[in-house]
């Protein structure tokens, strides 16, 4: 029975890159930008720049999908990606200070 290869190595993005990501996805982005350590892809003028400062996560993706494809770092950082926006939409409950309860 043949399983498909997942491996948690990287090609071309570093591994702080792919840790760091995970908790700080902006701050990477331009870090690694600064660097020149990001693959090259395929969007050209203001898109990435939006991505990165819209939705910083689904450019990642795309980078770790255009270095790695479907690898380990591609699901973990999607699973980070779903449960980060679905947290986002939801309020915090409010605390009640002592004063108000007399």
């Amino acid at each position: 029975m043949n399983l498909p290869y997942l491996h948690l190595a990287s090609t071309t993005l570093p591994f702080w890159f792919l840790v760091l990501s995970l908790f700080l996805p902006r701050i990477c982005l331009a870090i690694a930008w600064l660097q020149g350590n990001l693959t090259p892809f395929h969007l050209f003028g203001w898109v990435p720049l939006l991505a990165a400062i819209l939705v910083p996560r689904i450019l990642i993706l795309v980078l770790i999908y255009q270095s790695q494809g479907l690898s380990v770092w591609f699901l973990i950082h999607a699973v980070v990606m779903v449960c980060v926006f679905a947290g986002a939409g939801s309020q915090p409950a409010r605390r009640r200070r002592r004063s108000e309860d007399f």
